[in-house]
């Protein structure tokens, strides 16, 4: 049987090949992860605020003596965190406009009041389901949200310094070098599930399903995984990426965590670069960074031609076939000219090495001479 596609499951993700589908939007597997290490310190920090507050709702659910007056506060703050996150990547794929409704109506005392009824009936059919969904709602967010600060805090904080191994210079990015670089950082014999509760592998679950992607007209054979957590889920995608040879890359322009898909020790991001008055990406400004830099280099084929021109000027000079006056003429016409074909490539594609040809300098520098 044929399934659609997972929306508005915020814990729940779709692996397919070299691909992840998270929300009913698909990315390369690993782009989670990575996008996760770039949430800026002061999100955090104001999430800080803001998941203690449901937290305490949190607490007196998991005595099973939940606090009605605690609702009102909490749902405000839950309210307040997804509206803080629905520009920060990855969170920003979330359909705020589903989930937003839903929880001014889950915290309240019709909320909670349908979160006990669920705690209290185990199993539920479908029709049950839907009558207690407001309590199914709270019972799943509550946690999630009230965890969030700590459980990001924490990933950013182990997964940034693995990513920093990932994007040494000289580090092997293929998938074979990904395998033994991980197996350095979490050996065999380091068990996840007692480590740290950020690496915990507890309470996830998996199923394999048929899915029709919206647009398409053949289903794909997907493994699906639900969640407890956000870092669990986030911490899931980006190992993922690394078992099909993706892995974060940190831009040397403006500093963000990249996706690359390919063992290639790729620079720049795809980003609008920073106070950069052109509107121009970091890639397209890396790309004149390293063109600038490729044409000071002393074996540049511009470069090159100058250099052999003036070798064979000074040569000439030296052997009493070429009088101090031309070569002092042919050397400024030689310089002017390879300073124009750094600066105009339809130049130095052109013309350039024609008039840098002996012959041709020697008579544009009499030509001057004579005028």
């Amino acid at each position: 049987m044929t399934t659609s596609i997972n929306e508005h499951n915020m814990l729940t993700l779709d692996f397919w090949r070299d691909t992840v589908t998270y929300e009913g939007k698909t990315v390369p597997t690993g782009t989670l992860g990575c996008e996760t290490l770039n949430i800026p310190d002061e999100v955090i920090e104001k999430l800080n605020e803001l998941c203690p507050r449901v937290n305490l709702l949190l607490e007196t659910m998991n005595q099973q003596t939940p606090n009605a007056a605690l609702l009102p506060d909490a749902g405000k703050a839950a309210e307040e965190i997804l509206t803080l996150l629905r520009d920060v990547p990855p969170f920003h794929r979330l359909d705020m406009d589903f989930y937003l409704p839903g929880i001014s109506k889950a915290f309240t005392l019709e909320g909670l009041q349908a979160y006990s009824s669920a705690q209290l009936s185990g199993s539920l059919s479908t029709k049950q389901l839907e009558e207690v969904r407001l309590g199914v709602l709270l019972g799943r967010i509550v946690p999630v949200l009230g965890h969030l600060a700590f459980s990001l805090a924490e990933y950013k904080k182990g997964m940034e310094r693995f990513a920093l191994m990932l994007d040494a210079e000289g580090s092997d990015r293929t998938p074979d070098g990904l395998a033994e670089l991980f197996g350095r950082c979490f050996p065999a014999e380091f068990r996840l599930n007692e480590a740290s509760p950020w690496m915990a592998l507890t309470n996830e679950t998996s199923q394999y399903l048929s899915v029709l992607h919206t647009g398409e007209d053949k289903a794909k054979l997907v493994k699906r995984i639900h969640y407890v957590t956000f870092v669990g889920m986030l911490r899931a995608d980006f190992f993922e990426g690394l078992c099909v040879g993706h892995a974060p890359k940190k831009c040397r322009i403006c500093g963000k965590w990249f996706l690359t898909t390919n063992a290639r020790h790729t620079k720049y991001c795809g980003g609008f670069a920073p106070g950069d008055k052109l509107g121009r990406t970091c890639r397209q400004i890396g790309n004149l960074r390293g063109r600038a830099q490729r044409e000071l280099a002393p074996d540049h084929p511009i470069k090159k031609i100058y250099n052999r021109r003036m070798n064979t000027i000074d040569k000439k000079q030296d052997r009493g076939t070429l009088d101090q006056d031309a070569a002092a003429v042919m050397k400024r016409l030689a310089k002017r000219k390879m300073q124009q074909a750094i600066s105009d490539v339809a130049y130095a594609q052109g013309s350039y090495a024609a008039e840098m040809e002996q012959a041709a300098l020697l008579a544009e520098a009499k030509a001057e001479m004579n005028r």
